[in-house]
């Protein structure tokens, strides 16, 4: 597995070393010994989670607040998305940094995206399963996130904004000048 660093600190784009033969191919996803030696994090992941999205679903930009702050190791298992990380975290050395990756069945490649960070995705194929691990559980009292579409990022979302689908709860997201500002 090859483990490179982002723009992002504490963010890790992984790419596994695939085995192919003519039965078809066979990679390990993950290797905690591996993970830790070449992040040096020390990571427990609770909960694993997956949904499906169809073409121009956009989900995000998404975090938990608090003590139930979640860092992730997110993968694409069908299809094809842009996956995008905000880092959020006052003090951090990369503030207000965004990351974009394209992570796609073909590829096999995951990111890990820390704990203080903004994550979303919007598929880019005509379906997508997404899958991620989760090094917290789910507390719906602590789930927030940022505007998909606020300015101060100009995120590139890589498909016109009218086919975007995307839920009544992420439209009305706050800004992030509306999180730093309460």
């Amino acid at each position: 597995m090859e483990i490179s660093r982002t723009k992002i600190d504490g963010c890790f784009a992984m790419v596994p070393k695939v085995f192919h033969d003519e039965r078809g191919h066979f990679f390990e996803s993950f290797n905690q010994r591996t993970f830790n030696q070449e992040t040096g994090l020390d990571i427990n992941f609770v909960q694993d989670n997956q949904s499906f999205s169809q073409k121009g679903v956009l989900r995000g930009l998404h975090y938990q607040k608090g003590s139930s702050a979640q860092a992730k190791l997110v993968r694409v298992l069908e299809g094809e998305v842009l996956d995008v990380v905000v880092d959020i975290r006052p003090g951090s050395d990369t503030y207000g940094a965004v990351f974009s990756i394209l992570l796609s069945a073909k590829n096999n490649k995951q990111l890990f995206v820390p704990r203080g960070c903004a994550h979303g995705f919007v598929t880019l194929s005509d379906r997508a399963s997404f899958f991620y691990k989760c090094d917290n559980y789910y507390d719906p009292k602590a789930e927030t996130g940022i505007l998909y579409n606020d300015e101060r990022f100009g995120i590139d979302w890589m498909l016109p904004e009218e086919s975007l689908i995307i839920s009544e709860k992420d439209r009305v997201l706050p800004k992030f000048t509306d999180l730093v500002n309460h």
